[in-house]
């Protein structure tokens, strides 16, 4: 057997994409939701009209019992209560916005969740750590001897996330 023929090794130390490795944790979570995968929730600024796009995620799909029928599925969707009335009357609007998007018919109709939406629900930023006065001083103590100002800087803040990382875990800093 020539060295050409052989297969090449499977490699487990290469790099993945976020979207690769979450993939395998979402989606058994998207099946149960009825979402055959994630495109309708990744792709849903993009194929929602306006400003459904904004005010409105989906949340579940759900099949009529049996098989898959020609009517399509029924779209539940999470909405900001103000918008709620406005998606129920544009049902059929936001379902055909959809079935364009994916060139078959996949919605049938909209119904609304009880359960609200709020954009930007999943952006909290976290107030900036200050590390004790004592890790402060330990730090400037070990990079007293460095020279240029910018590897100093560098070197502090990363001594200062170092110690904050000890410090969570219950550590001493």
């Amino acid at each position: 057997m020539a060295k050409d023929d052989l297969p090449e090794p499977k490699r487990r130390n290469r790099t993945m994409s976020v979207a690769d490795v979450l993939a395998g944790a979402l989606d058994p979570v998207l099946k149960k939701r009825g979402f055959a995968s994630r495109d309708i929730i990744a792709h849903w600024p993009v194929m929602a009209p306006k400003p459904y796009d904004e005010v409105a995620i989906p949340d579940k799909l759900s099949w009529p019992r049996g098989e898959r029928s020609a009517e399509g599925a029924t779209l539940v969707l999470r909405c900001v209560p103000g918008h709620a009335l406005a998606i129920a009357h544009e049902g059929e609007k936001i379902a055909a916005a959809i079935n364009r998007y994916f060139g078959f018919v996949l919605v049938g109709s909209v119904r609304l969740s009880a359960e609200p939406f709020t954009p930007g629900s999943g952006k909290q930023e976290q107030a900036p750590y200050q590390p004790s006065p004592g890790v402060q001083a330990k730090v400037g103590a070990q990079l007293a001897g460095v020279e240029n100002e910018e590897l100093r800087e560098a070197l502090r803040t990363l001594g200062h996330a170092l110690s904050s990382r000890s410090e969570h875990k219950g550590g001493q800093g």
